[in-house]
């Protein structure tokens, strides 16, 4: 499933306007500036069409609800980071995975001095990966389509409050975008594993997730 994103770029007339990933088709795309509505109707609605028919209200009506309430929580709190797109694993109504997720955003740096123009996309990856400040984290770079690339993986811990019940393994890319260095694109992996972050289906997941990323390619003009 390609998916794209072609809402025009921040920061004035950058050749880039968009970015195209592929993906299995049981992940779906929820736009987050646009159309979001739409979107999460469609898979609440295709996931409902799998449910045996004939089966009681009284017993369908409060799942439908719950699953509903956790989907819409799922998609309002990353809204809430001003990111770009959400992918999530969507099979039927009684798998919709919400251990697994991509949160696409964009980054425009802010201006550290007023005389300096721009910071060198390379002088900002030295930073990142020499100064990251996080424990326990795994390191390195290279290139997406053409573009410099970060990446960085490490297992965060539960967080309760953040309605993070479990820990889990996130691996995080940071995409210089071509022709406009102050534009960075990040693509932020997570998941939960087999409710262990270090087990093998997570190590499998994140494997499987750095092949996607590889399919990324820049929509221009």
């Amino acid at each position: 499933m390609p998916a794209e994103q072609s809402e025009p770029a921040t920061g004035g007339s950058a050749l880039v306007t968009g970015y195209r990933l592929i993906l299995p088709d049981d992940w779906a795309q929820i736009p987050l500036r646009y159309g979001t509505e739409e979107a999460v109707r469609r898979v609440l609605d295709e996931a409902f069409r799998h449910l045996p028919p004939g089966s009681p209200e009284d017993k369908v009506g409060p799942y439908k609800r719950e699953l509903e309430r956790r989907f819409r929580a799922v998609v309002r709190r990353v809204q809430e980071g001003n990111a770009l797109d959400l992918y999530l694993p969507v099979k039927s109504a009684d798998n919709v995975n919400l251990g697994a997720s991509i949160v696409v955003s964009e980054t425009l740096l802010p201006s550290r001095n007023e005389q300096i123009a721009h910071v060198e996309p390379t002088d900002v990856a030295v930073q990142l990966l020499v100064n990251d400040g996080a424990d326990n984290i795994d390191l390195s770079s290279g290139e997406l389509d053409g573009a410099l690339a970060v990446r960085r993986e490490h297992v965060a811990d539960a967080d309760p409050d953040r309605g993070a019940e479990l820990g889990s393994r996130r691996v995080e890319y940071i995409v210089s975008v071509p022709d406009d260095p102050d534009r960075w694109f990040t693509a932020a992996f997570s998941t939960i594993g087999g409710g262990d972050p270090r087990d093998e289906l997570a190590d499998a997941l994140v494997e499987w997730f750095d092949a996607v990323m590889a399919t990324l390619r820049w929509r221009r003009g």
